[in-house]
């Protein structure tokens, strides 16, 4: 997959972050502790950056973003949430979706990709919808 390069990552969507995957370390219920592994090395490499200065094009918790899946051209809007948010009917991914996970911090332009069951799946994010912050809504 090559080297990864550096995200962003507002405060607050780190903090809170850390502290859901320290609730679910512990958690016996939870089964892939390799995906949790993954998302803790996503927040290991971000660059935070303050909330008021984000880039707009940059993918935080609940934006919404338009991507292309690179292998069907098929394209589709997804909002990134937290767990108890998650809804896929209405295409709110979880945060410890793969692809939740795989997203965060990466940029309109960006071409992302995680490891499925049968290889590799790439999608390219064509545009960030709607970001939080870009619209005036923060949690600070």
């Amino acid at each position: 997959m090559g080297r990864k390069r550096t995200i962003q990552m507002t405060e607050s969507d780190m903090n809170r972050l850390e502290k859901l995957l320290e609730m679910l370390e512990d958690d016996p219920k939870v089964r892939d502790k390799d995906h949790l592994m993954l998302l803790d090395d996503e927040l290991k490499r971000a660059k935070v950056v303050d909330p008021r200065n984000i880039p707009k094009d940059v993918i935080t918790m609940n934006s919404r973003i338009r991507v292309k899946d690179l292998d069907t051209d098929k394209e589709t809007v997804y909002q990134l949430v937290f767990p108890g948010e998650a809804d896929v009917a209405r295409n709110k991914i979880s945060i410890l979706a793969p692809i939740g996970t795989a997203l965060i911090g990466y940029r309109a332009g960006d071409t992302v990709q995680w490891k499925v069951p049968s290889g590799e799946k790439r999608v390219k994010v064509e545009e960030v919808v709607y970001q939080p912050e870009a619209a005036g809504d923060f949690h600070l």
